[in-house]
């Protein structure tokens, strides 16, 4: 995990624990056919790098169609696997910044593709249809809460208890709301994901878990890119120590 190495280099010891699993999507309910139309849109959007990752073959390697992603790992996972992408926020690194983008502002009329998980956020095609967009949405993965062993959640609890872990990461409302999920299961888990730093990428996500019922204290990056994380974090440790 990239994120884990970055903090391994600066000499923090990490302890990964899979919150969400993704998988594609066997029947993508109509996707197939709203992609094979991909003629037909003035705008294909990706969501995530998962849905490039599931949803860019379904392309069909046509080079001439119009991309738009949602964050800067997004417009990465495209360029890698070829395309060029012609809108990207350059302020925001997610769905609101997408929207403040120029040519999204006035799309009245312009037939748009989503390509997303199953689930999730709807702001982006309801807020592209009612600027009068008319929005298809194409599912091509989906998100599933992780398993977690009670031995496993015992482990994490003893070393919760022992001061080895002080922040937890949880880039996702969803990989959040998992982790509170297990700690519900396992009363001193629980205890010390409350206890801990929560390291966030956005205040979004923070209200969010708030309202899931999270009071352990917050540490807020300005994104979900995995150097903004760190930068919140050696910001935390700074002004901890009085740096």
């Amino acid at each position: 995990m990239p994120l884990c190495r970055r903090l391994e280099a600066l000499g923090a010891l990490t302890s990964r624990l899979p919150a969400i699993e993704i998988r594609p999507l066997a029947a993508r309910g109509g996707s197939e056919t709203a992609i094979d139309a991909a003629l037909r849109y003035d705008l294909i959007v990706f969501v995530s790098a998962n849905a490039v990752r599931f949803g860019a073959a379904l392309l069909d390697q046509r080079r001439d169609l119009t991309l738009a992603a949602v964050g800067p790992a997004t417009l990465r996972a495209l360029n890698q696997a070829g395309y060029r992408v012609a809108i990207n926020p350059g302020d925001g690194f997610d769905t609101e910044g997408l929207l403040a983008h120029p040519r999204l502002l006035q799309p009245a009329g312009q037939r748009v593709l989503i390509i997303k998980g199953e689930g999730g956020r709807e702001l982006l095609e309801s807020e592209l249809a009612r600027r009068g967009a008319v929005v298809t949405t194409a599912s091509v993965y989906t998100r599933q809460r992780a398993t977690l062993s009670a031995a496993r959640a015992e482990s994490l609890a003893e070393e919760f208890a022992a001061g080895a872990l002080s922040v937890v990461t949880a880039t996702s409302a969803e990989i959040g709301q998992s982790l509170l999920a297990m700690g519900a299961a396992y009363p001193a888990l629980l205890a010390g994901l409350q206890r801990c730093h929560w390291l966030l990428p956005s205040a979004r996500i923070a209200d969010v878990l708030q309202a899931e019922g999270l009071r352990a204290p917050l540490l807020l990056a300005t994104s979900a890119e995995d150097q903004a994380l760190v930068d919140a974090l050696l910001r935390w440790r700074a002004s901890a120590s009085g740096a």
